[in-house]
């Protein structure tokens, strides 16, 4: 199978390669409910020595400078309860942590959430969180530029290894609130 973008050796239906994924991944693609079939999100092998993001690009093709995707774990703290979600946001953009993010989650106060945090409450390695497979009830916050796109390079749960997701798919994602202006400049 040929990449819908990008130059990868290796790329082949994420239903096709569960045991590549982490668990909470691998359940989530089984277990798929959307209406973008589960065989259209597509798990590609990269090498972990090329994930900055500049060596990447060079390495697997320049056009998913502008496809690429983080997501990050923010937690929120009001009164003492401390709320984490999911934010995916293009990786040209940061997320705005401040004011998107603490009114969607109804904050006093939003930080990244530490490495320790983030990888303990999703099951995923630090550097390859992605947005299918994390907790449920969690919020998954995603840039309508994301949602927008016809394919976004996405982590798969490993740092070998990236998922390439049509943007439709994660606006579906259980517990997705697709907003304008999460991710700035």
């Amino acid at each position: 199978m040929r990449a819908p973008i990008g130059d990868f050796d290796t790329a082949a239906p994420a239903p096709d390669r569960l045991d590549e994924l982490t668990a909470p991944v691998a359940d989530a693609v089984r277990d798929w409910r959307g209406t973008v079939p589960a065989d259209r999100i597509v798990h590609v092998d990269t090498d972990p020595r090329w994930a900055d993001t500049a060596v990447f690009v060079e390495h697997y093709g320049r056009d998913l400078l502008v496809r690429s995707a983080n997501c990050v774990v923010v937690a929120g703290k009001r009164g003492g309860v401390t709320s984490l979600a999911a934010c995916v946001v293009l990786s040209t953009t940061r997320v705005d942590v401040n004011g998107v993010v603490r009114r969607q989650l109804g904050a006093r106060k939003a930080s990244f959430a530490s490495m320790e945090t983030a990888t303990g409450e999703t099951g995923m390695e630090y550097g390859g969180i992605t947005p299918i497979g994390l907790p449920t009830g969690w919020p998954v916050f995603v840039d309508a530029a994301v949602a927008a796109l016809p394919y976004v390079l996405v982590g798969s749960g490993r740092r070998r290894g990236k998922l390439l997701v049509p943007g439709e798919a994660l606006a579906e994602l259980p517990g997705a609130v697709v907003l304008e202006g999460l991710g700035v400049a």
